[in-house]
């Protein structure tokens, strides 16, 4: 008699290794995540570095600061691009005078609320 076995996966055998698989993401995710969270940190920090340094040369040009109504589009000859939003989408907020200079730029982090901790901490160099 010539008997073939059928190759393949028994459904205890799928189970299993779809529950380690679980395991692993559930593992890895959140350290994948929060490292996502503290690049967008990094990035918008740069981004402001970036304007101010842009802000300090429109004042040797212009012997002052934008106004708070022209804002950062006053700094575009001064950038390689056009002004972006921070990581989280929403557009940086500048003030001209500013509460603890001659300006303020901020972004108000994740959350996009003043004040807050962690990620949703307010981001600013000044």
């Amino acid at each position: 008699m010539n008997r073939t076995k059928s190759a393949g996966f028994t459904l205890l055998e799928l189970l299993v290794v779809i529950v380690i698989i679980g395991l692993l993401a559930g593992y890895v995710a959140p350290r994948y995540f929060s490292q996502v969270g503290k690049s967008e940190v990094q990035v918008a920090r740069a981004q402001i570095e970036s304007f101010e340094k842009a802000l300090d040369q429109y004042r040797l040009d212009n012997r002052r600061y934008p106004t708070s109504q022209e804002g950062l589009e006053a700094i575009r000859p001064y950038l390689k691009k056009a002004v972006p939003n921070d990581p989280w989408g929403r557009p940086y907020v500048y003030r001209a005078p500013g509460e603890k200079g001659e300006f303020d730029l901020i972004s108000f982090g994740r959350d996009g609320k003043a004040g807050g901790n962690g990620e949703d901490a307010d981001i600013t160099v000044n």
